[in-house]
């Protein structure tokens, strides 16, 4: 057996109790960080929770909350008291009500969601049906003075990639526009203001589909069984309970004007094999998404060629500058091309 001075086994025992005890980087003090951590993400998701039950004319209860936080009886009683105690939250029976401080905390915890998921979007091109999980972790770790630069740097924007009010500084939330599609009346133009993200299987179905923000639709079929929509260029069978997801909003005369003149379609639309001028990208498309289709050369006038299909349609690839590219269908969909004879 080894034997080792007593010095060494000091410096051991030394060496382990930094280790173990460290107040800023030992095991101790990072289990302490993590229970914080996860302690203010459920006071957070509360209080998310409960504001958007009130925003949607509801009231929460003992049951509402459990099924969105997944939580024990034992666990969310001493949430929900803990949370009465720090005066973020009222009890009126079975149900629950937001403080004025309560609905300050929910507010703030709202605008970095949805700021964080419009930055994901427009600046680094996360694809849409990630950003939503990826601004769940984010939206505890963002303080006022982060949410404050990164609206500045987006010009403060009104609404997230879906759509949804982004609340402000001050604690105002925008009014949320749009009427639901199963309201809209049949042949009337309309443009989608917003993509519900929740359930985002849902959400998930309506991008497949290939909808998507500030799109012209028109309601052509509506039954118990399917709303039929069309663009011009495509239609889209969606199931009522689908439908419901998608709210839109009159279109403005100078959209309607300038809708897709004759011979101009999107890239999604070219058959494949098909060669096309690009006429333009959507103005809607924005951010890093844009550039970096600016920069690998779709600019108005460049020839393009729709070159394979995937099994599943998507993405697609296309043959530019005499390169090969691979777009998805949220990409293809914001480049206007004129095919060639």
């Amino acid at each position: 057996m080894l034997s080792f001075p007593v010095s060494v086994w000091l410096l051991v025992l030394l060496a382990v109790a930094v280790a173990v005890l460290a107040p800023s980087y030992g095991v101790v003090a990072q289990l302490k960080k993590y229970r914080q951590a996860r302690s203010r993400e459920r006071t957070e998701n509360a209080l998310k929770h409960l504001l958007r039950e009130a925003t949607d004319g509801r009231t929460a209860s003992f049951g509402s909350l459990q099924g969105a936080l997944r939580m024990s009886d034992r666990g969310l009683m001493a949430l929900t008291e803990r949370l009465e105690r720090d005066g973020l939250v009222r009890t009126e029976g079975t149900q629950f009500r937001l403080t004025a401080d309560g609905e300050r905390v929910a507010l703030h915890v709202l605008r970095a969601h949805r700021l964080w998921e419009l930055y994901l979007a427009d600046e680094l091109g996360v694809p849409l049906d990630r950003v939503h999980a990826e601004a769940d972790r984010a939206e505890h770790r963002l303080s006022r003075d982060q949410l404050d630069r990164l609206s500045a740097s987006m010009g403060h924007p009104a609404v997230d990639p879906h759509g949804d009010p982004i609340p402000t500084g001050d604690g105002r939330v925008p009014e949320s526009p749009g009427t639901p599609l199963g309201d809209w009346p049949m042949s009337t133009p309309a443009r989608i203001v917003h993509l519900e993200d929740e359930p985002p299987l849902a959400f998930a179905q309506l991008s497949a589909e290939g909808l998507r923000l500030g799109q012209v639709i028109r309601v052509i079929d509506r039954s118990s069984t399917r709303v039929v929509l069309s663009d011009g260029e495509r239609e889209f069978r969606l199931a009522p309970m689908l439908a419901a997801n998608v709210h839109v909003a009159p279109v403005e005369a100078e959209v309607e004007a300038a809708r897709l003149p004759e011979g101009v379609m999107t890239l999604t639309s070219l058959p494949s094999g098909t060669t096309a001028e690009v006429v333009a990208l959507d103005p809607s498309f924005k951010g890093f998404a844009r550039r970096r289709l600016l920069d690998l050369g779709f600019t108005p006038g460049a020839r393009i060629r729709s070159d394979l299909t995937t099994f599943a349609g998507d993405p697609r690839a296309y043959r530019l500058r005499g390169t090969t590219i691979a777009l998805r269908r949220e990409q293809s969909d914001h480049v206007l091309v004129k095919a060639q004879a």
